[in-house]
């Protein structure tokens, strides 16, 4: 592996946390609020017990790490190594992007011999992790500092996202359908899939009728989407809010579809299930676009 820099993120990545333990990547926490209480990575709740609450009518929200935050996290991480490469939550759905890059700017004017390269991953949930998993294979293959951002900026549109949610009326807070959409959908069982464009937005592409169906749906759009990069995916990335066994169902139709074996499941964390809510199934993988 390449030890010539480090690789940091956020914990909008929902990476595992074993996972995170064993490639030993630095996290920084964007928090979230629940019943007037803030929650951080020490003292963050249980995800059952988070979708628990917001199941019995909690609302949470979030709120994005400030330049003096970021700056504080990223000097504690320069003591270990002077050259940091920070992948970022998606500038298209949190301003914490842009907090951080000045965050580097301000470090690097007061420590020139260092070098922090902030990168927009356009990406969310375990997509942002995806792209985090794929960097370190290249930082194992020894690719250097200036050839890993490039290799990111290369390669950030070809991670795609689709997921569906069970209950409509989450996506009704976070302005993405209106409360008619909400009732009426909910009234006949209408399930949206949406994705992470380009630009890193939520963006709905479609709404089929029923639980199953909307499951499948993300397999079909992995069938669409994946064109030449279909031999690269040797991983697919699954994330739930609190729903394990359509997590299962996914990987399972995956699995027969196009014989992928490896597969990691995990759950949406509460930074971002506070906005998709209980019942989430989002899937990751490597496509020709977005």
């Amino acid at each position: 592996m390449n030890r010539d820099y480090l690789i940091t993120t956020d914990n909008t990545g929902d990476l595992p946390e074993d996972y995170i333990a064993e490639h030993q990547i630095p996290t920084m926490w964007l928090p979230y609020f629940l019943e007037e209480k803030e929650y951080r990575a020490d003292n963050s709740l249980p995800y059952q017990e988070f979708y628990k609450k917001m199941r019995e009518g909690c609302m949470p929200t979030t709120s994005q790490v400030n330049p003096a935050e970021a700056k504080a996290y990223l000097a504690r991480f320069l003591k270990l190594n002077k050259n940091i490469i920070h992948i970022a939550f998606s500038s298209g759905l949190s301003g914490t992007y842009n907090s951080v890059r000045m965050a580097a700017r301000e470090l690097m004017e007061e420590q020139p011999d260092c070098r922090i390269a902030v990168v927009d991953s356009l990406a969310a949930s375990m997509g942002e992790g995806l792209f985090v998993h794929k960097a370190l294979k290249q930082q194992e293959a020894g690719l250097g500092f200036s050839e890993m951002v490039q290799w990111l900026e290369d390669n950030k549109q070809h991670i795609c996202h689709y997921f569906t949610v069970d209950d409509l009326f989450h996506l009704y807070r976070g302005g993405r359908v209106s409360k008619a959409a909400a009732v009426v959908g909910t009234m006949i069982n209408l399930k949206p899939v949406l994705h992470v464009d380009g630009a890193g937005h939520l963006i709905p592409v479609s709404k089929v009728r029923g639980r199953r169906k909307s499951l499948n749906a993300l397999v079909d759009y992995m069938e669409k989407q994946m064109g030449s990069f279909r031999d690269k995916n040797d991983i697919i990335f699954i994330s739930h809010g609190d729903c394990y066994e359509d997590a299962v169902y996914v990987q399972e139709q995956i699995k027969k579809r196009f014989g992928i074996e490896n597969f990691l499941i995990g759950p949406i964390g509460p930074t971002i299930g506070a906005h998709s809510g209980p019942g989430t199934v989002a899937l990751f993988f490597m496509g020709d676009a977005r």
